[in-house]
């Protein structure tokens, strides 16, 4: 009788100094690192990634950059069932537990024991949130350790809610997506509310493999790990059997995520790209920065629009160089598809193969989607063929001499002035252009195009291509002849002119007028009006050459960009086009010179519940409301 007493009391001394063993343990595990934990109060003011955007003046999207594609949302804008789904698959208790699960533990640890392999997860959200902030993956016990007492610090620290909404904003969940938000736009392309149960259910599924369970690498995956959760939802009381089995039936409606690119603008978006690395550095692609610029949306539509109808009507006077490349096994749908899927669409001008001539007048094509458009006469018959710069053959009389089956062509829709829409023929221009808009009030710029199409060339021609500016030239030169006395009414003698050039063959310039005649003396306005070369270069001789390049620097020309010989009068010196526009807008802005600028506010995302904050504003010089009696156009653009 004396004996059970002593098993107890020993049995019981046991337990307790096995309690303060653990105990102990625990302090010293706790004091070893937790010098080496971070502070959790710096999550409070985390800023979590999100790319650039830019944006014209009304709002439009220009363009998006950064690696990490992400969306931050606050707690009140997450539907209850994103939450659900989320708990039901990730962490069922958390609501109930202090950050560490001990069941989920345990349970991973007898799996560990038994298996000798980790089957189980133990991780709670709050550890995983620890883990994704502030540890690296590399699994060893003192990393999981640490993120049990990063765990346990975190609870005490923060709300269940504010965990779980850092978690759902920070969580990787594939195809650069981090975070529900950004999840929700990468696969559907819609906002949280708009999606279905399904759909929601599929987003839950992903923190587990976002890599290898995502519905656009791996369909199949995906939606056995999506019908997991609806399982666990299930279970968990969230939905019932009826809307479980209708959603567990639901078909995959995932597509690929494209940038709703609203305004193309690539040009622009390359420059304030550029502007922003040298502002911020690296940080310009994560912090969250929002930049509006001056551009406007009509006036750059009808930019690209003017330079490519330009551009098109050009290469098509100097007839077609025919296909871009020949199919040999054309007849094969898989090898036209896979030719097709190799090549850009440049401008509105889509690659296309050439499978049928129905009959001598027209011809059959088919684009990369498996789509067939019927390319008819009026789409041909413009493509006499190309001989050299300044000669084509005869016009083709039927679809045989310009295309043939397997032709591997460009297509485009033309829509006459009067008519239907249908079909042309089309080819990638050789030549080139340019076209900038400022707003010569301020400087801002309202359209710039530097080219055909952006992903064909990045070369700048508005900011980069420097090229003789030609007659455009004499409107500066007439400037400065006014500035030195001359007046509208002056005569100049519009005759033959020979200078002397020791750089030429004979030692001697003869310059002349466009249409090798001449008027005699000549009033200024007229010289001008009428582009007179030799008016042009008189002038330019007649007042001081160094008085005439000193003064074309209040259009913004240094004497390092002008040739200092007669030859400037018709526009010898090379400079850019932004350089003419600038120049050019002194005129229209009562004698002052404006800078250009394209960046009109800059924008960054808020930390934690901060709202988005205005960094940085343009304030360019303007000069007056009213310049010497010319009204100028209000700053404020409107569309």
């Amino acid at each position: 009788m004396f004996f059970m007493p002593r098993i107890l009391t020993f049995l019981a001394a046991i337990l307790l100094s096995g309690f303060m063993l653990l105990v102990v343990a625990v302090a010293a595990v706790w004091i070893y690192l937790g010098d080496e934990l971070p502070s959790v109060e710096t999550l409070r003011e985390v800023r979590l990634q999100v790319p650039l955007r830019v944006y014209s003046s009304e709002g439009d999207l220009i363009a998006e950059y950064g690696e990490q594609r992400r969306e931050p949302v606050s707690r009140e804008a997450i539907p209850d069932a994103m939450v659900q789904a989320i708990l039901a698959v990730e962490d069922a208790n958390f609501y109930s537990h202090t950050g560490v699960d001990i069941i989920g533990l345990t349970r991973a640890a007898i799996s560990l024991i038994q298996t000798g392999e980790k089957q189980q997860g133990g991780s709670t959200i709050t550890m995983q949130l620890a883990r994704n902030f502030f540890l690296s993956p590399e699994k060893s016990y003192k990393r999981k350790a640490q993120e049990i007492l990063l765990a346990m610090r975190i609870e005490q620290e923060l709300s269940k809610d504010e965990i779980l909404t850092l978690y759902l904003n920070k969580v990787f969940l594939g195809h650069r997506s981090y975070g529900i938000k950004a999840a929700a736009y990468t696969y559907y392309q819609r906002n949280l509310d708009q999606l279905s149960l399904a759909e929601t259910a599929m987003i839950a599924g992903l923190p587990k493999a976002p890599s290898a369970n995502n519905p656009l690498s791996n369909p199949e995956r995906a939606v056995q790990r999506r019908n997991h959760v609806l399982e666990r939802m299930y279970i968990e009381g969230f939905i019932d059997k009826a809307t479980r089995d209708e959603q567990q039936a639901a078909p995959v409606t995932a597509t690929r995520y494209q940038a709703n690119v609203e305004l193309e603008a690539d040009y622009v978006g390359e420059m304030v790209r550029a502007e922003m690395l040298e502002r911020f550095g690296e940080a310009a692609y994560t912090d969250g920065y929002r930049v509006n610029t001056t551009l406007r949306a009509e006036a750059q539509r009808a930019a690209n629009e003017a330079v490519r109808d330009a551009l098109n009507d050009y290469d098509r006077r100097h007839g077609y160089r025919g296909a871009e490349a020949q199919l040999d096994d054309w007849s094969n749908p898989q090898a036209r598809r896979a030719q097709l899927e190799r090549m850009l669409t440049v401008g509105e001008l889509m690659p296309a193969v050439v499978v049928a001539l129905p009959d001598e007048q027209s011809a059959l094509v088919e684009v990369y989607d498996g789509s067939q458009h019927l390319i008819p006469w009026d789409g041909l018959k413009w493509a006499a063929r190309y001989v050299s710069v300044n000669s084509v053959t005869r016009a083709p009389s039927k679809a045989a001499d310009v295309v043939a089956p397997g032709d591997v062509i460009r297509i485009q829709q033309y829509t006459p002035d009067s008519g239907d829409t249908y079909w042309r023929l089309a080819q990638i221009p050789t030549a080139q252009a340019a076209l900038i808009a400022l707003n010569p009030y301020d400087g801002g710029i309202v359209s710039l195009t530097g080219g055909y199409d952006f992903y064909q060339s990045k070369f700048n021609r508005v900011t980069q291509a420097k090229r003789q500016s030609g007659s455009g030239f004499k409107g500066i030169v007439y400037a400065a002849a006014l500035a030195a006395g001359y007046q509208p009414t002056s005569i100049i003698n519009d005759a033959p002119i020979v200078v002397s050039d020791p750089t030429l063959e004979d030692g001697f310039w003869r310059p002349s007028n466009f249409n090798r005649e001449f008027s005699g003396p000549t009033p200024l306005r007229v010289g001008l009006a009428a582009s007179k070369n030799l008016v042009s270069i008189r002038l330019l001789r007649s007042i001081d050459l160094n008085f005439s390049l000193d003064y074309m620097g209040n259009f913004g020309f240094t004497r390092e960009m002008l040739p200092p010989g007669l030859a400037l009068a018709l526009g010898s010196g090379e400079v850019t086009p932004m350089e003419m526009a600038r120049a050019y807008s002194v005129f229209a802005n009562g004698g002052f010179l404006i800078t250009p600028y394209l960046i009109e506010r800059i924008e960054q995302d808020g930390t934690g519940n901060e709202p988005s904050q205005v960094i940085f504003t343009a304030e360019p010089s303007i000069a007056c409301d009213d310049c010497m009696g010319v009204q100028l156009a209000p700053r404020t653009i409107t569309p």
